[in-house]
């Protein structure tokens, strides 16, 4: 697949929690044709519009596209995948409708394996997959807010960077999105690891805490360094070196976002899945098939799915 996205493309995103809110309206705001597939909210969603909030910027978009049904919408030029990991069973119902001969589909999931999934639906030469460095909330059905807006890496999966991959990325910056594309995809995983597995995994096993509190703690900072430092051994045996330097600009960013509940605490708080098998149980596993002993990362594992399996089900959806 070698053509290129026309100049204001229909684009569908799939998920209206906080990344597809965030991003959909950003690339609503810019002209762009998006349509929202939304399963919970829609009402308020279609009555109120979006709105996001920066340290910077207030955005609102009044007329949202949202649909319960993606036959609704059709075929697209790009389709966003902004679900969690835990729900990819329903892409099999949700893609299809949604694809053409030419549709490219973006997944912005966490974790290591998440682009396997959706090429077992649409097929490996129309998937590309997005790292999303950016710490955002959402409020309230269609409200997000964004402290750190960051930015966004992303790459063809199993395929170095192409025409398309650069003209994505176009699409994300005239949106007011910071986007670069890369030739490996895999690493970039790896890199988000070294941020997701320390920061939400120690949010929820201890106690429920805000990165703040984690980074006023010398114990839990040194143990979260500790975790990815494992997690860059990890990578180092795949081929993927990140660089020290790496580390430190995370704690970095981490204490400018101040009292920042991390993704799977919230969905942790709120009884939802959360993705343990990607975060954590799929690095552990890629470690230890090549031996390198990730002990820490291994314990963590442990014990978020203890905590999980000893909560009561409360039925809450993504």
């Amino acid at each position: 697949m070698s053509s290129l996205l026309p100049e204001k493309p229909r684009i569908a995103v799939i998920g209206s929690g906080a990344l597809g809110c965030y991003y959909g309206t950003r690339l609503a705001k810019a002209g762009n044709d998006v349509h929202f597939v939304v399963r919970s909210g829609r009402a308020a969603i279609v009555a109120r519009g979006m709105r996001i909030k920066t340290p910077t910027e207030r955005i609102h978009v009044r007329k949202v596209q949202a649909y319960a049904n993606p036959t609704d919408i059709g075929p697209c030029d790009l389709v966003i995948v902004a679900l969690k990991a835990t729900a990819n069973d329903a892409l099999a119902k949700l893609l299809p409708p949604l694809m053409g001969e030419k549709t490219l589909v973006l997944t912005l999931q966490n974790g290591l394996g998440v682009e396997e999934p959706v090429a077992e639906v649409v097929g490996g030469e129309h998937v590309l997959g997005a790292i999303c460095f950016v710490g955002c909330t959402r409020t309230a059905p269609g409200i997000v807010e964004c402290l750190f807006p960051g930015l966004i890496m992303l790459g063809e999966f199993g395929r170095p960077a192409q025409a398309r991959t650069r003209e994505v990325a176009r699409l994300f910056e005239k949106a007011g999105v910071k986007c670069q594309s890369q030739d490996n995809l895999e690493e970039l995983r790896w890199k988000k690891l070294v941020w997701n597995v320390p920061f939400n995994g120690i949010a929820i096993t201890a106690g429920g805490i805000t990165t703040d509190i984690l980074m006023a703690d010398e114990g839990l900072r040194l143990l979260a360094r500790r975790l990815m430092e494992e997690i860059v051994e990890a990578a180092a045996k795949f081929g993927h070196v990140i660089p020290r330097s790496f580390l430190d600009q995370q704690f970095e960013r981490t204490a400018k976002l101040g009292r920042y509940s991390p993704s799977s605490l919230i969905d942790y708080r709120e009884g939802r899945s959360i993705e343990l098998e990607e975060i954590w149980g799929e690095p552990v596993r890629r470690a230890k098939s090549v031996g390198v002993p990730v002990p820490r990362l291994e314990m963590l594992y442990w014990l978020i799915k203890r905590l999980l399996a000893a909560r009561k089900p409360t039925g809450k959806r993504h």
